[in-house]
């Protein structure tokens, strides 16, 4: 499938996002294997990691195209917008993640960091 790329004003951007934001479908969650295909930010006791879960391995889940996120700046922005100039952000590339040390998680609806900042 090939792709192509427009340009269009910020304001359009917000109109289309706010438009089709609450039309994507809520993921149900009843087991770690739902997380698989998806990606996710995850607090745990002392990081901050988003990525795209690949496979579970019992309680570890594998994240892909991985990033630790040292500063989110104003938290609701940060979920509701993705990466901001202010954002800390390393990427580590893949990394297992022990879902027993995770305190929540949210579905990360935006690309996934590439560079560091």
């Amino acid at each position: 499938m090939s792709t192509r790329t427009i340009e269009i004003s910020e304001e359009t951007y917000a109109k289309l996002k706010d438009q089709f934001g609450s039309e994507i479908e809520d993921i149900d969650i009843n087991s770690l294997d739902d997380f698989v295909g998806k990606k996710w930010f995850f607090r745990t006791v002392t990081n901050y990691l988003v990525g795209q879960v690949s496979k579970r391995i019992g309680n570890i889940l594998i994240l892909e195209q991985a990033s630790w996120i040292g500063y989110t700046g104003r938290f609701a922005t940060f979920i509701k917008d993705g990466i901001q100039t202010n954002t800390e952000v390393e990427p580590v590339g893949r990394c297992g993640l022990n879902f027993e040390g995770v305190i929540d998680f949210y579905e990360w609806r935006h690309k996934l960091p590439k560079d560091q900042q």
